[in-house]
Parts: structure tokens; sequence; C-alpha cells
């Protein structure tokens, strides 16, 4: 299962990254034609503005490459006694998978939800064990097991 989860979080970094990759392309496309265009003010400022998309999206290319280096981090053989980065947490709220976010994770058994170790959830399970209990949204919750 953990192995699924992992590779679901992959596919997940690499879906983004090829429209990263589309999308600037299609503004390398659009500061070509503006460079081609000789319409004084009008051509400076679609410039600009095209500028500030490619800085916007190489700032999105740099934040997927740090989700990379998580995930390449995640060794899903690692046994351990406390919850941490890989594990997949079944709890009485919600069963979740701390990785990246990636979204939901549905398969025959239900759904799995993959977070970030960053994400409120996952700072609540950090470092927990079977047995213990966090507060969640006002309500008290169990960890039932983890792997």
């Amino acid at each position: 299962m953990k192995k699924a989860l992992l590779q679901f979080c992959w596919d997940h970094v690499e879906v983004r990254s090829k429209r990263l990759k589309l999308s600037l392309e299609g503004l390398q496309e659009s500061l070509d034609s503006e460079t081609k265009s000789t319409a004084g003010d009008k051509h400076e400022t679609g410039r600009a503005m095209v500028q500030l998309e490619q800085e916007k999206l190489a700032q999105q290319v740099q934040e997927l490459e740090q989700t990379r280096n998580i995930l390449k981090k995640i060794d899903i053989e690692r046994k351990s006694n406390s919850i941490g980065l890989g594990s997949l947490v079944k709890t009485s709220l919600a069963d979740y998978f701390i990785a990246i976010s990636a979204g939901t994770f549905r398969h025959e058994g239900g759904i799995v939800y993959c977070i970030s170790a960053k994400a409120p959830i996952a700072q609540l399970l950090i470092g927990k064990s079977v047995g213990d209990n966090f507060m969640f949204n006002g309500k008290t919750n169990a960890i039932l097991s983890f792997e």
C-alpha cells in the first residue's frame, strides 16, 4: 500500500512538472512574439507582464524541486516506533500518508489523504504512536495504527 501511495505522489509531481513546462514554453512564445512587436509602451508593458509570469513559474519550479527532494527522502521500508515522514497512519478521523500534499488516493479499502509533513494534522501526528490521542478541530482522535 505504501508503495502505491509513494507512486501516487511521484505521479502528482510529474503531472505538475509537465504542466509547468508547458506554461513556461507558452510564456517563452509570448515573449518571442512581444519582441517582434514594435508598439512602443504597449510592447514594454506586454514584455514586463510575461517576465513577471516567468518569475512566478520559476518559483513554482523551485518549489516542485523541493517537493521532489522530500519524496527522495522517503524510505517506505524503514520501520519506526513513531510516526514520521513516509508513515501511513490510520486514525479515528481518517487515514493519512505523510509525504507531500498530493490530494486523495482512492483504493478498494477506502481513501488515504496524502499530506505534507508541514500540514497541521501531520504536525499533530508526527512523533506519536499507536494508542496516542490528538486534538483536531476541537475533537479528540486516536491513532489506531501506522506503518
